[in-house]
């Protein structure tokens, strides 16, 4: 019996996101994961309930929930983003990353 080589789960995943729409999906989902766990860290900061929030800032609770599960299909605008800043003494920041490389 001879033994199968199999590729490590890092390669695979690295061949995966060779292709460009795989690479837009996952940076998508990656940002999103990232903007629910800045937005539940802010406000826990901040030392305000879901509801609180959503008051502040003219919204609901379940929009806040949504967002800070990081699984809502939508993306929050740069205006919510910012009101959420703003209302937990936050300064509200964008930017682009850049390979060393580049």
């Amino acid at each position: 019996m001879t033994k199968k080589k199999h590729k490590s789960a890092e390669s695979f995943f690295n061949s995966l996101l060779e292709d460009p729409e795989v690479r837009i999906k996952y940076e998508e989902e990656k940002v999103k994961s990232e903007i629910a766990f800045v937005v539940k860290s802010a406000r826990n900061r901040a030392g305000l309930t879901q509801a609180e929030l959503a008051e502040k800032i003219g919204t609901s609770q379940s929009v806040i929930a949504r967002l800070e599960s990081g699984t809502d299909s939508r993306t929050p605008s740069l205006s919510l983003l910012a009101r959420i800043a703003s209302s937990c003494d936050a300064s509200f920041e964008f930017g682009f990353k850049f390979d060393q490389a580049s």
